[in-house]
């Protein structure tokens, strides 16, 4: 084992403390394997760094590439007891999501993650499920919220139910809805770790060409990008698309 691998070993274990709590922790453990304070203090705020930066692009993907599809779920799988394990819930809920996304065009990013109090896995998730391709049925189901503390009425689907244990699936409405359901999975990608889930086929960028009349001005780093107006026009190898919009950025060339 590396260093470099004790660290993010370390790094997972102690995620949930506070910074300067955690900080202090990975740098007594990595003390061992320094010849100095310095050195060992160095090392950990440089690996802190890095994992800032990852946790960074890791929230930029996210946003870039929920933003070019049209989700129209948040959904929630969990498990019970009495059909898996928690092994067997994971491996097979992905099995079943990417039969879904390869045969019926299905789209997804989500995030696996640990109730507080018993820690039980669930996956959370962002959900382009196209018209007549949903499996079973969608039903109504008057429960009560553990973390409310209050009757609530749920969406649940038979299929997912009958093959996991429970499923809710909840209705993206609006961009309101949307932005509370991405901000949901940061959470969790910042609170466990976890890396996001993608279906395949997720671009994040639309490919155009852009006029020098909708260019603002150069900005970021060298100047090696460019801020467009809000209206810039689309083109694609010399053929015009149309002024940016949702139905112009669905007829251009995808890519990551």
């Amino acid at each position: 084992m590396t260093c470099k691998e004790l660290f993010d070993e370390l790094y997972t274990e102690h995620i949930s403390d506070r910074r300067q709590e955690r900080r202090e922790k990975l740098v007594e453990a990595m003390r061992p394997y320094f010849k100095s304070d310095e050195r060992v203090a160095l090392f950990v705020e440089e690996n802190l760094q890095r994992k800032r930066r990852n946790l960074v692009t890791r929230r930029i993907r996210l946003t870039r590439k929920v933003n070019l599809q049209d989700f129209n779920y948040f959904v929630t799988f969990t498990y019970s007891d009495a059909l898996h394990t928690e092994e067997s819930f994971r491996k097979g809920l992905k099995k079943t999501l990417a039969n879904f996304a390869s045969r019926r065009e299905w789209k997804y990013a989500g995030v696996w993650e640990r109730s507080p109090k018993k820690l039980r896995l669930h996956f959370h998730g962002l959900f382009n499920i196209p018209s007549g391709t949903m499996p079973g049925l969608i039903v109504e189901v008057n429960d009560y919220s553990l973390s409310s503390h209050r009757r609530q009425i749920t969406h649940q689907n038979t299929y997912f139910n009958e093959r996991f244990g429970r499923s809710d699936f909840e209705v993206v409405e609006d961009k309101s809805m949307l932005g509370k359901s991405i901000a949901y999975l940061m959470k969790y990608l910042e609170k466990t770790g976890e890396k996001i889930v993608y279906s395949k086929g997720l671009p994040q960028y639309f490919i155009s060409d852009i006029m020098d009349d909708d260019v603002v001005c150069t900005i970021g780093l060298e100047d090696r990008k460019l801020l467009l107006f809000d209206n810039f026009d689309c083109w694609d190898e010399g053929e015009y698309i149309g002024t940016v919009s949702k139905d112009t950025i669905a007829q251009l060339r995808k890519c990551n």
